[in-house]
This record gives structure tokens, sequence and C-alpha cells, in this order.
């Protein structure tokens, strides 16, 4: 349902705020027209009146959801919002935590980036992400479809080949970036998806802090779209970013809303059903992180009916992968949170690689095993697990933080277990 937008919008005044960049003023603005104070919109937003306050100044935005959601209660529309941010031309990139900076402009953020200690992955391809999400560069004009470009950077993903995902994000953004200003829905939906994507990838190699302005930007976007899934995927992604950055609370309540919004759409339609199966899995996975059993448990087993009828293979394009395979892997991961190895154990011995589409999730299958053996003080076992991870997909144990931790801590205090040498050469040798 489209909301009613105040006439106060049209006016010279937002137009003026809108070419100050200054999306704090806009919330001020809204927020006064409605008679409301400081501690008025604070409490709709769970939040103090000072914590407003410092949201209403002009200058850096610190916190992007919330800015997005103050700007929801007081009517401001997503495309003024959008301009006041810079999101709405092909080079605008202004809003990161913290305030943006160019990479070469801050050398203690540059020395930061290029210590990433132990990744395989080069750190000019993560130099190259983070300067794109300073200061977009212009786009190549690859003669490319957007969508058949962003469909190869998907399988770079599925393959686990990601620092050759992260050398090609950059100008796929700008890409992306630069065909939004026909302010189509569609192209807001592309863009959203491109920086879904460029989260997912930062995840998996541990950089958090980029993932979290990837994300917040992929959810402005998708709510620029209008399109029901992108927002849910946006905030699927959103939410995995907080789980990592251990705002657990946030994350849950933010995966439980996005997923009663699609349940709201009554799943009427298979992309829907896989959504919400999806949104389920993913929620559960935050709950088991947190610590939520009974809550964990029973979404996961609510995840596994809706999914009960989905197709083993998922077509081409969704925005949603699940099936009904990828929830009982979920179940290992959500078993592995709550401590409960031998759980997680016997659910993952019902799994084959054959039940998998793509090698990141035959590599994940391995690498989830190997965690739940690590749990059980099983180091031949994990290192197996391992080093079949390995052989599907190198980067999906080179590349991921974790799993290069569990290689390390193998090569130290089991060196003598059957694999671990091998793994170790494989993994730790760059």
């Amino acid at each position: 349902m489209q909301r009613t937008v105040d006439p106060l919008w049209n006016s010279p005044r937002v137009r003026l705020l809108m070419e100050r960049s200054d999306p704090g003023g806009l919330i001020k603005l809204g927020r006064t027209w409605r008679g409301w104070r400081q501690a008025d919109l604070g409490h709709r937003l769970g939040c103090s009146a000072s914590t407003v306050s410092r949201l209403e100044k002009p200058g850096r935005v610190s916190d992007l959801r919330l800015l997005q959601r103050a700007a929801y209660e007081v009517g401001v529309p997503a495309d003024v919002l959008g301009a006041a941010l810079g999101l709405l031309g092909p080079r605008a990139t202004r809003v990161a935590p913290n305030g943006p900076r160019h990479t070469q402009e801050d050398p203690m953020r540059r020395r930061t980036l290029l210590g990433a200690v132990g990744l395989a992955v080069p750190a000019s391809f993560l130099l190259g992400v983070e300067s794109a999400l300073a200061e977009m560069p212009a786009p190549s004009g690859s003669p490319a479809p957007l969508d058949v470009r962003l469909a190869r950077a998907r399988a770079l993903f599925d393959t686990g080949r990601y620092a050759d995902l992260l050398k090609e994000l950059p100008d796929l953004l700008a890409t992306a970036h630069a065909r939004i200003q026909d302010r189509a829905e569609i192209s807001y939906a592309r863009l959203s998806a491109c920086y879904a994507l460029t989260a997912q990838v930062l995840v998996k190699i541990g950089r958090y802090d980029q993932a979290r302005l990837t994300a917040d930007r992929a959810s402005l976007y998708a709510d620029l779209s209008g399109s029901a899934l992108a927002s849910a995927a946006a905030a699927r992604e959103l939410s995995i970013v907080l789980r990592h950055q251990d705002q657990a609370d946030s994350a849950k309540r933010l995966i439980l809303n996005a997923a009663s919004r699609v349940e709201a759409t009554g799943l009427n339609t298979r992309a829907q059903a896989t959504a919400y199966s999806q949104l389920l899995c993913t929620a559960s996975y935050t709950a088991a992180r947190a610590g939520d059993r009974d809550r964990a448990l029973a979404m996961i087993d609510d995840a596994m009916r809706a999914a009960r009828d989905l197709p083993t293979v998922v077509p081409a394009g969704r925005l949603f992968s699940i099936t009904p395979a990828s929830v009982r892997l979920y179940e290992v991961g959500v078993h592995w949170a709550l401590g409960d190895a031998g759980a997680a154990i016997r659910a993952g011995r019902q799994l084959r690689e054959e039940q998998f589409a793509t090698a990141e999730r035959k590599g994940r299958l391995h690498t989830d095993m190997a965690r739940a053996w690590w749990q059980w003080g099983k180091p031949e076992e994990t290192a197996q697990s391992l080093l079949a991870a390995f052989r599907v997909t190198p980067g999906e144990v080179r590349d991921r933080p974790s799993m290069r931790a569990i290689v390390k801590d193998l090569h130290r205090a089991h060196p003598r277990v059957h694999g671990v040498r091998e793994l170790s050469r494989a993994v730790l040798t760059d």
C-alpha cells in the first residue's frame, strides 16, 4: 500500500536540504511538521531523545538503518531520502558507518585493510571495493547486459572464487549505479542485488564493517524498488552482518520482521514460499547464536515444513535459493550454534554433496560438519571434512577466517593427526 505524500516534501526547503545532502535535516523537518518532540520520535524508534538529536544533525550518518526507520516514521519519501543521501546518481556513495572517506585519504584505514592477515584474497581487490564504496568509479561501459553480469558475479560466489568476485564488483556496482538514473523500480532492485552480493562475499572473508555498509545500501535501494522480495533479501543480508557484529537482538528483530512481511503476502507463489523458508532458516540460526534454543528449534522446524514442497533444484536467477536439503544444512549449523555437536552431526549425515547445486553449498556442507566435529573434540574427522571442503572449493576454507582458525589450531595441537599436515600445506601456505 502506498503512503500518502505530504505537500511538505515538494517544498523549496526540502529541495535545499536534498542539495545540501542533509538527511538529518529532513528528519527534523518531518518531525516538527507533525508536532513531535525528539522524545516522541525516539519513543517510536525505541531510542533516546539524544539519539534523535544526533540523528538530526547535519553531517555524517552513523546509523543508516535507524535513519531509514526515522524517515519512515516522519513520512520522508524514499526518493527524497535517497537524494539527500546522495544515492540516486552514478557516483553517489556518501553514506558509511562513521562517515565515508576515500581510501587514499585515510592511511590508518588503508593499513587496517592491507592488514588482512592470513587471508588469501589479495589486498588490492579489497582496496578496490573499499575505494568504490567511498567514491564510485565511472562504469567501464561493458556491452554485456547488467543481468548477465550479475549472474556471472553470482556464479563466482557460488563456485567460491571470492577473490575473482571482489575484482569484478567495483565496475559491477558502478554500472548498476549508472542505470538507476532512469528511476525504474527494476534498476533499483538490480542495484540492491549487487550490494547484497557484495555484502555476502565481504561476510565470507570477515570484513564486517564494509559488509554493514553494503547491506545498508542494499536495503535502501530495495525499498526504492518497491519489491517485497528484494527488501526481504536485503534485510536478510543486513541481519547476518548484525549477527557477526554481536548485535543479536537487532538481527533477530530485523529478520523476523522480514519473514512476517513475506508471510503477509499469502505465500501464493513459489518464490514467496522459498523466500519465507530462507528467512526462517536465517532467523533460526540467528536465534541459536543468541542462545535462544526453543525459538531456534521451533523456527528450523517451521522452515522444514515451509520447504517441504519446494523443488530440489532452484531456478536460476532467484533471490532466494533454499531447498529441502538446504534447510537440513541450516539445521546442522543451528545445532552447532546451540552447542549440540552430536545433533549437528546426525543432521549432517543425512546430506550428500550431490544434493547441492553449487560448489559454495557443497563446501559449506563439509565446513559445517568440520565445525561440529571440532566442537566434539574429533581432530581427524575435522581435518578430513575440511579437506573435503577444500577439494570442492578452496576459497570456502582458505578465505574464511573461521575456517583458517580451525586449521591453525589443528596444526598447532594435532600436527600428527592424519590429514592435518596436508590440510595445513593447502590452506596456510600462501
